[in-house]
């Protein structure tokens, strides 16, 4: 997909700030350090678009990116930061779930995690919560250049197998500093968008 616009709408610490829904969504979800802002950066070719923070946790609202004036990518808080209080993982998780549960426009969640590691038992948790809410995802294995390309098959096979993915879902394996997986990506966002459904039931 060629970007010819993006532009960051609004980061929303409240329901009642979300962008009023009329445009389609995908939201990327992940561990607080696993590299959202860089795969938004990667997709749309503007490397400052998302603020990549040296500190994990500082997302704390979710970013709607608008892309083409035509949809949003939506980074949402991540997840697994011990340092954040306990009282600010549940506020985050409030938002996170009323957001992915309620929102009539969402298309589709990215799930992102290090494919360099198995995933984690939050990723697992967050695997498990989207496919019983039947929630239309794609993981993203982020990291692959940190890897050679003959440790990737093996890599996706414990990723699939630790969150027991069905063979419906697809693992993109994904570099933000070479660009691997950016198409494949492309094509699967792509795909929902031109789902014109209102309902995931």
């Amino acid at each position: 997909m060629r970007v010819t616009h993006s532009e960051l709408v609004i980061s929303a610490a409240h329901p009642a700030q979300f962008p009023e829904p009329r445009l389609p969504e995908v939201a990327l979800a992940g561990r607080s350090n696993v590299g959202k802002s860089s795969l938004i950066n990667r997709l749309t070719g503007q490397r400052h678009l998302a603020r990549i923070s040296s500190q994990p946790g500082k997302t704390r609202q979710l970013n709607f990116y608008r892309i083409n004036r035509a949809f949003y990518l939506v980074d949402v808080p991540g997840y697994g930061y011990a340092k954040v209080s306990r009282a600010e993982r549940q506020r985050w998780g409030r938002l996170i779930e009323r957001y992915l549960l309620e929102r009539p426009t969402l298309r589709l969640v990215l799930l992102l995690v290090d494919l360099r590691h198995p995933p984690t038992a939050d990723d697992r948790t967050m695997y498990d919560w989207l496919a019983y809410h039947r929630i239309p995802l794609c993981v993203v294995g982020t990291k692959a250049d940190k890897l050679s390309r003959g440790q990737w098959d093996r890599q996706v096979r414990q990723a699939r197998e630790t969150l027991g993915l069905p063979g419906d879902v697809p693992l993109v394996p994904f570099s933000a500093e070479t660009g691997v997986g950016r198409d494949e990506l492309w094509a699967r966002i792509r795909e929902q968008l031109e789902d014109k459904r209102e309902s995931r039931s």
